[in-house]
């Protein structure tokens, strides 16, 4: 409990600084596909995906610039505002009002929620999100703004956090909008009579777990606050698409197409924390018990020898960086859903947040990005690890703060049902 306690105040200390090294720093940053946003970039990453050969060629100087020049970024893109972002940031004050009570983070987090409702993507009937950048793929090009089923329900979950805390009823009106938004303009595609993929954008195919991962929680969440059936038979759908592609060793691939067959940490996260929360607001055994297949793999296969999340247990391709910042803050935020039915998992949270705390924040105030085979990524990235580790330390301190409260009240009960004075009477011991 000491070790524990020792953590918890030095996670409060660096979430304080972070938060002001964030007022300083402003709202806008560059990003993970910087070097392949601009008209160059985009360019390159399109002919690598056309002739590898050529393409190597082309992407070589910018590989070379992200593994040994981060800072480079600034000469390929502008710095943006990133909505997947906002609403990690959102969450995150909202996690510390919960946690201080001080209204100036509820504030903060309404703030953020306002800027979201600016950002939405134009052209669509429902408020939906996406990348403010054009996206090269090997599938072509997502164009900038174009709604992500990746990215929009974590607008859905800031809403209805700060809805929670505050009751205001805008919040629950965005968040019936973005409801109808993945149920209309996300398309299903049947792969057998009780299960289908989804697609990634309003305009392109199936076939991505993490994507139907998303949609699943966003609709079962939806379906339970609005009362609607329709919602829960399509996340049911898309739950079981992602539960029938659970490969035998518990893992699950990030496509089912037979290409993209690469296993990594943050999608493993993704698609464990949308079954975690589904299960938490169903209790659908068959997917508690995914998740307990999807855990053993989890610990066994996507950390290193020093307990801490690896990139890759197989990987797709050679990579310029040794570890994540963002795998690292969705490992929190995974352990610390699971924890309660999983308890090994505790373990890991405290290591992974021990390892934060010591090694990955700056002088600053903020967190380095990855660490490279050679030194460090330290530009600050707001959608690519510096939002995502923000609310996990947040929601570890409200987590935290919760267990510490129970466990304090136990022990009193524990000493109050033991505690006699001289003459043999129960003494009474108030909290």
């Amino acid at each position: 409990m000491r070790e524990t306690k020792l953590a918890v105040a030095e996670a409060s200390r660096v979430v304080t600084n972070f938060v002001e090294w964030l007022d300083a720093y402003g709202e806008t940053s560059r990003d993970h596909q910087t070097f392949f946003a601009g008209t160059t970039g985009r360019a390159a990453k399109a002919l690598y995906y056309d002739n590898k050969l050529l393409g190597t060629v082309a992407v070589a100087p910018m590989v070379f610039l992200e593994a040994f020049l981060p800072s480079a970024r600034g000469f390929f893109h502008q710095a943006t505002r990133f909505p997947i972002a906002d609403a990690h940031y959102a969450m995150g004050f909202a996690f510390l009002f919960e946690v201080t009570n001080d209204h100036t983070h509820l504030q903060r987090a309404v703030h953020f929620l306002e800027e979201l409702k600016k950002s939405r993507s134009p052209g669509f009937a429902e408020y939906c999100w996406g990348y403010p950048f054009d996206w090269v793929t090997r599938n072509g090009t997502i164009r900038s703004q174009t709604p992500l089923i990746t990215s929009t329900p974590y607008a859905y979950e800031a809403f209805l956090h700060v809805h929670e805390l505050d009751g205001r009823e805008e919040w629950k009106q965005v968040m019936a909008s973005i409801a109808r938004h993945a149920f209309r303009d996300i398309r299903d595609f049947p792969v057998s009579d009780k299960a289908s993929s989804c697609s990634y954008t309003p305009f392109d195919g199936g076939g991505v777990i993490n994507a139907a991962a998303y949609r699943a929680f966003l609709l079962t969440s939806a379906s339970q606050i609005f009362s609607r059936e329709d919602y829960w038979r399509i996340a049911e759908r898309n739950l079981n698409f992602i539960l029938n592609n659970q490969n035998p060793d518990g893992s699950w691939f990030y496509a089912a197409d037979g290409v993209r067959d690469f296993v990594d940490h943050y999608h493993t996260c993704f698609v464990m924390k949308a079954l975690a929360k589904i299960h938490a607001l169903t209790g659908h055994a068959v997917t508690l018990e995914a998740l307990r297949k999807g855990v053993h793999y989890y610990l066994n296969n996507l950390f290193d020898t020093d307990g801490l999340p690896k990139p890759f247990s197989r990987a797709p391709r050679l990579t310029v960086y040794k570890r994540e910042l963002y795998d690292c803050a969705e490992c929190i935020n995974l352990c610390l859903l699971l924890r309660d039915r999983f308890p090994q998992l505790e373990a890991t949270v405290e290591t992974v947040v021990e390892g934060i705390l010591r090694d990955w924040v700056k002088p600053d105030g903020s967190f380095r990005s990855r660490k490279l085979h050679l030194g460090w990524d330290n530009v600050p990235m707001h959608r690519w690890g510096q939002s995502q580790m923000f609310r996990a330390l947040a929601f570890y301190l409200r987590e935290t703060s919760a267990t510490e409260v129970r466990w304090q009240r136990s022990e009193i009960s524990r000493k109050a049902a033991g505690a006699t004075d001289v003459s043999g009477q129960k003494i009474m011991i108030s909290e």
